[in-house]
Parts: C-alpha cells; sequence; structure tokens
C-alpha cells in the first residue's frame, strides 16, 4: 500500500475510498489477505 512501513492500513486510505489493489497471498489459517496497491500519492 505504501512504499513505507505502515502500522495500520487507515494510515493511507479511508473507509469509502475506491482503491485498486491485487491479491497477493491468502492465508487462511490466520484468516488473512496480503495486498499490494500501486501508491499514486
Amino acid at each position: 500500500m505504501s512504499n513505507k512501513y505502515i502500522k495500520h492500513p487507515s494510515e493511507i486510505v479511508s473507509v469509502g475510498d475506491i482503491v485498486k489493489v491485487r491479491v497477493i497471498k491468502i492465508d487462511k489459517e490466520r484468516q488473512k489477505v496480503a495486498l499490494s496497491m500501486k501508491n499514486d500519492k
């Protein structure tokens, strides 16, 4: 989501924002999805 480390996605996007992402990994055991988003800002 960013070129630098972020603690939480809310540092980059807000609820209701429309973004394009790519699914990188799905971890069924932890119920997590890893996403990649090109930062156009």
